[in-house]
């Protein structure tokens, strides 16, 4: 999974619309070659943190909070599940992804269950 992450509050340099729609462009370029390629299984993009609800079981009940569930200022923006031969090949399309976006984009692969320790 390539995730990408923003810093709440973060300043980042001003770009016009001009520069919005080429950085959207070059983009929408690797994600088509994503495909292409048998890559791209599933990408999201995702609002706000502030935008969150927390659901949580406590003391037999369900609990809902607003807000992100994490106290941190790096929030998850977006993410794309990717098919790749080897963690080279994730980094290969992370490259290629964060230089488009401009933010941070962490890869990790998925666990299988047969990865989880015995209980």
């Amino acid at each position: 999974m390539l995730s990408a992450y923003s810093r709440e509050g973060q300043v980042r340099e001003p770009v016009n619309e001009e520069q919005a729609r080429e950085s959207y462009a070059r983009l929408g370029v690797v994600e088509r070659e994503m495909a292409q390629a048998g890559a791209w299984v599933f990408s999201g993009r995702l609002h706000e943190s502030d935008t969150a609800t927390v659901v949580r079981y406590a003391g037999g009940e369900v609990l809902t909070t607003d807000g992100p569930f994490a106290e941190t200022k790096d929030h998850l923006g977006g993410f794309y599940v990717v098919e790749a031969a080897d963690l080279d090949a994730a980094l290969g399309w992370a490259a290629r992804v964060t230089e488009c976006i401009g933010v941070p984009v962490e890869v990790r692969p998925f666990a299988a269950f047969a990865d989880e320790p015995q209980a």
